[in-house]
């Protein structure tokens, strides 16, 4: 125990400056996907979900605690600052063993403090819970490699498929990780033991099996995202945007890039100075290798359509995160390794305080409050901007609301998630023929829906009140229209 307390304080330092951020009930468009889509069934979750472009287990993860705590917006947020807690403790129970107490002790400050696992941890998404499941399932293809029980292939074969059903990003770096293993046992069959071959094989043909039910929305999806996504990718931000993810979270980019250039280099000099040894480094590169190769991936499939986007690379951030602590750790040097640490503490803390000052800012509450003060029975919502649009229809449940589909997107069935009280239509008469009390127009900063609003000598223009919430600074104007010809 007092081996471990360093340890032990370190992880509960870092789950109370997780925590602390934690208990606010804003939401923004994605998490306003997770919250609109948990108040249906576990089947509705399944068919609506194989809509979107991201698999559904972590929806009915947070369905489960939709059903024990309701619909808490505080409770679905705490439910994913555990996750990044958990992944702490991993270099407490797992990392540690598996590589020794420093690497474990560096695994766990960076999991906890690099400026990106507040930002993950707080958002009601799947991502805090994907990087789990993925770190897991490399620990016990490891250890499996390193001792042939049974036990670690079973448990590398769960949560690999789990994290095939968490993230597309997982699936791929899933799909490195089993076919790595397939060529290890191919390549060293004759070291096997035949009864542990077909042990194994059963595993693998099993992941295939139980991912089958899936594969069809798979596959719809991508013919989707391959006939148009919102991801544009510019160059040379993404590189930028790839190097500094992990330090940057709410920071500018320019001092988290420098650091993580500069770091990303010293692990590099590390790296060539043990080749040159000839040390047995490969428990370090071979993460960084997978880590790099589904970027390389997914960079090959956005020639076809973009789908490269550094934040869904936090999904496989955990192969990252031990690579990074393997090494400082076998190179051991105290000064470096101090430094390193105090740099990234000194960016969690500032990137911290941004993130308490953004969450608790008394301007987030103003557009629900004015709505909800403001509503009556009858009255109708309506928005052609589905991002302040969505958090609407997931916090309004009182009244009709309206999304204008005016580009026409394909999106009638992945909004059911919003249902049933917002309806995706193609115009404005559609939305307002038959409606019996005011309009509310949920506009955007430029009132782009408002000024282009027909027939405008039919309505009584009410009110127009501007609010700009600091959470991820949105802009709504809401307008309030009254008709004069009812």
């Amino acid at each position: 125990m007092k081996k471990n307390l360093l340890h032990i304080i370190l992880i509960i330092v870092g789950a109370v400056l997780i925590l602390l951020p934690a208990f606010h009930s804003n939401i923004w468009f994605d998490e306003s996907y997770s919250v609109g889509l948990v108040n249906h069934s576990f089947a509705e979750i399944w068919t609506i979900g194989s809509h979107d472009v991201h698999p559904i287990l972590y929806y009915w993860m947070l369905k489960i605690v939709n059903l024990i705590f309701g619909a808490n917006l505080i409770a679905y947020r705490i439910f994913s600052c555990l996750g990044i807690i958990v992944l702490g403790i991993l270099g407490l129970t797992h990392i540690k063993k598996d590589f020794g107490k420093l690497t474990g002790l560096l695994f766990t400050l960076f999991s906890m403090f690099l400026p990106v696992m507040l930002n993950y941890a707080l958002e009601i998404r799947m991502y805090s819970w994907t990087i789990v499941f993925v770190t897991l399932a490399a620990v016990y293809a490891n250890r499996w490699i390193k001792n042939k029980d049974f036990k670690n292939i079973i448990l590398f074969g769960i949560f690999s498929l789990i994290s095939c059903y968490m993230h597309y990003y997982a699936l791929v770096c899933m799909g490195i990780i089993n076919l790595g293993l397939i060529i290890y046992v191919i390549k060293q069959k004759d070291k096997f033991e035949k009864d542990m071959i077909i042990k194994f094989a059963l595993v693998e043909i099993l992941q295939i099996i139980l991912y089958l039910p899936w594969l069809i929305c798979f596959i719809n999806q991508a013919l989707r995202v391959g006939s148009g996504f919102w991801i544009t990718i510019e160059f040379p931000q993404i590189i930028i945007d790839i190097l500094n993810f992990q330090f940057k979270g709410s920071l500018e980019q320019t001092i988290p890039t420098i650091i993580a250039v500069a770091l990303y280099l010293y692990i590099g000099y590390i790296i060539i100075k043990n080749i040159r040894k000839k040390e047995d480094i490969k428990a370090g590169i071979i993460p960084i290798v997978i880590y790099i190769s589904v970027i390389f991936i997914v960079a090959l499939v956005s020639r076809i359509s973009p789908i490269l986007y550094a934040r869904y690379l936090f999904t496989i951030t955990g192969l990252l995160i031990f690579a990074i602590a393997y090494f400082l750790g076998k190179e051991n040097n105290q000064y470096i390794i101090g430094f390193v640490c105090a740099t990234v503490i000194i960016l969690s803390i500032e990137n911290w305080g941004n993130v308490m000052q953004e969450n608790y800012d008394v301007s987030n509450q103003e557009p629900i409050q004015y709505l909800k003060e403001n509503l009556q029975d009858d009255d109708i919502i309506v928005y052609s901007n589905i991002n302040n649009g969505g958090v609407i229809a997931a916090l309004i449940d009182t009244n009709q609301q309206y999304f204008l589909n005016l580009e026409n997107w394909s999106v009638e069935d992945a909004y059911k998630a919003y249902s049933p009280q917002m309806k995706v239509v193609g115009s404005i008469e559609e939305a307002v023929k038959e409606a019996k009390g005011r309009i509310f127009i949920i506009d955007t900063g430029d009132l782009a829906l408002y000024n282009n609003w027909p027939d405008k000598e039919k309505y009584k223009e009410v009110s127009i009140q501007k609010f700009e919430p600091k959470y991820k600074q949105y802009t709504y104007q809401i307008v309030i229209l009254d008709k004069i010809v009812r």
